[in-house]
């Protein structure tokens, strides 16, 4: 039996920054279906920046520098307390800018106290100026990534734990309580060669943040191939995208849409949040009646 299709609604935090929205919003979409809700993250925006933001045709992020953007981790975990079963994910959390111990302890905190419900996605981050500004090199911040990555695991795994990489170290050390998952699913966000290898080589998940099922189907070959350079299972590693065609105005029959990504090998359809503001219980009803019921069944 095929498994039946997840669907997240994605900047949560940016789309609804305030605790009474946040919440209306979370709690529409649970009961319409959606599995998971997404946040982003940025630290700090930079009055001036050089850096392109690789996301979008302009170079520049969206909105202006007095944008909310509410702290991933603490916006989930007031939606974690406000919610039931709504997975929460970060799409994607900055690893490189992140203490890992402390991290480890406050994502494992997360889990414990919401039943298991969180997701860390993470990337390596691209905008040059917020890393000078909270003092961490830009450079070979996807070997630090991947430093931090193996440090929380490992103390995910078990007390009185010691890891030693270039860029984080420790010894005898035990950090509890322990996520209710056992670990925190890590799910690497990016569609660069060395975003896809990593994943390959080190994800529970693959989050590409791309929407065109020709695309996707492409990255998900090189996926596979990377982990299978990297002795892994391809099939444990799961891929969440976007999926355009799906959204409501689209014109496109979302239910196909959904249908070719999964061929490909998706199994989470990830849909932004602005799609259903204009009328957001109504609108995210109708899409768990149309979409997501039917191809749960």
């Amino acid at each position: 039996m095929q498994t039946p299709m997840k669907f997240a609604l994605h900047f949560g935090n940016i789309a609804f920054p305030d605790p009474a929205d946040a919440k209306r919003m979370a709690l529409a979409g649970e009961a319409a279906g959606f599995e998971s809700v997404i946040a982003v993250e940025h630290v700090v925006i930079p009055t001036e920046y050089t850096t392109r933001y690789p996301y979008s045709p302009t170079g520049r992020l969206p909105g202006g520098v007095d944008m909310p953007w509410p702290d991933p981790l603490t916006w989930l975990t007031y939606v974690g307390a406000v919610t039931t079963k709504l997975r929460l994910i970060t799409g994607v959390l900055v690893l490189p800018q992140r203490n890992p111990l402390v991290l480890a302890k406050q994502l494992a905190t997360m889990d414990h106290m919401t039943g298991g419900r969180l997701e860390l996605g993470v990337g390596v981050g691209w905008l040059r100026e917020e890393f000078e500004a909270l003092g961490v090199p830009f450079e070979r911040r996807g070997r630090r990534n991947d430093d931090y990555m193996a440090a929380m695991r490992a103390l995910w795994d078990g007390d009185d734990a010691s890891f030693e990489g270039e860029f984080a170290a420790f010894k005898g050390m035990s950090c509890n309580p322990k996520p209710a998952q056992g670990r925190v699913p890590i799910i690497v966000g990016g569609n660069t060669p060395p975003a896809i290898r990593r994943a390959g080589r080190l994800g529970d998940g693959y989050f590409p943040a791309t929407g065109a099922a020709s695309d996707t189907a492409a990255l998900i070959r090189s996926l596979h191939e990377a982990a299978r350079a990297a002795g892994r299972d391809p099939a444990a590693i799961q891929v969440m995208t976007g999926c355009p065609d799906a959204l409501p105005g689209s014109g496109k029959d979302p239910r196909a849409a959904v249908a070719a990504l999964a061929a490909a090998g998706v199994s989470r359809i990830v849909l932004p949040l602005a799609a259903f503001q204009a009328n957001l219980e109504d609108m995210l009803a109708d899409f768990g009646d149309r979409v997501i019921k039917p191809l749960s069944t």
